[in-house]
């Protein structure tokens, strides 16, 4: 028997786990908020949320450089990863050992998907059902961009912007946003300060991470685009599953409706 993972795999599981790893930050805060603060011994050291609760399970490295020995020392009875977040050698490599998920999330509608499978996986499907409805309640209320053109910074030298096939610009375009950037090659693109002056932009997001900008990069992007709104976002409210719901408050602030 098993449940088949957003990959397509076959993960063998008979019955509900009580041992689980999350290699992924917005899925490992997902889950403590449907109810499995019991059955997660294991996540990584980016895995910040709920702050009073995750220290209870053991840090077994990061995202892409996982602590195999300690992961062994768990005894995990599932592995919960992601296509974007975690790489495939840590995926084959676990897989040899215990029964590994694979989500994948790149668009707003994944989100869904993936609560619902993460509820059927874990024998949470209520909880999980409740919070997909709370999400779609708050995100009905956002306010609306009308179009406006942004870009959304995550790294500097090189400049690194959100591009296509990513959640990010999904929910982005969500708020009624146009990223010009997704008409670039790759879902990251490298851009140049030609490349912002020439987007026709109206704002610029500079995201907390992963690249931490603050206040004081404020002045280099108004000196290159002096007629662009130019904010610091909180690069944690892009994230996906419960973060949401808090997020929905947030983006309140990002334009008026129509």
């Amino acid at each position: 028997m098993g449940i088949r993972d957003h990959l397509g795999r076959i993960v063998p599981l008979d019955e509900p786990p009580k041992r689980i790893i999350s290699l992924v930050p917005a899925i490992t805060e997902t889950m403590y908020h449907i109810g499995l603060e019991k059955e997660i011994v294991g996540r990584t050291r980016f895995c910040k949320f709920p702050e009073d609760k995750v220290k209870s399970a053991i840090n077994i490295g990061g995202t892409k450089d996982i602590k195999l020995d300690r992961i062994h020392e768990l005894k995990p009875d599932l592995i919960i990863a992601e296509k974007e977040e975690n790489t495939k050698e840590i995926v084959e490599t676990l897989e040899q050992h215990y029964p590994v998920f694979v989500f994948e999330v790149q668009h707003f509608n994944d989100v869904f998907r993936m609560l619902n499978d993460l509820g059927r996986l874990t024998g949470r499907e209520e909880n999980a059902a409740t919070l997909s409805k709370q999400i779609k309640v708050a995100f009905k209320n956002l306010p609306h961009a009308s179009g406006k053109r942004v870009a959304y910074v995550i790294w500097k030298k090189p400049y690194m912007v959100v591009g296509k096939n990513t959640y990010i610009n999904s929910l982005i375009e969500e708020m009624g946003f146009i990223n010009p950037f997704t008409e670039t090659e790759g879902r990251y693109p490298v851009v140049t300060d030609l490349d912002f002056k020439q987007a026709e932009l109206e704002e610029v997001f500079l995201a907390t991470e992963p690249y931490p900008f603050r206040d004081d990069h404020l002045d280099e992007f108004r000196e290159m685009l002096p007629d662009v709104k130019i904010r610091i976002v909180d690069g944690e409210m892009f994230w996906y599953g419960a973060k949401m719901v808090e997020a929905a408050t947030y983006f309140k602030t990002f334009g008026d409706r129509g």
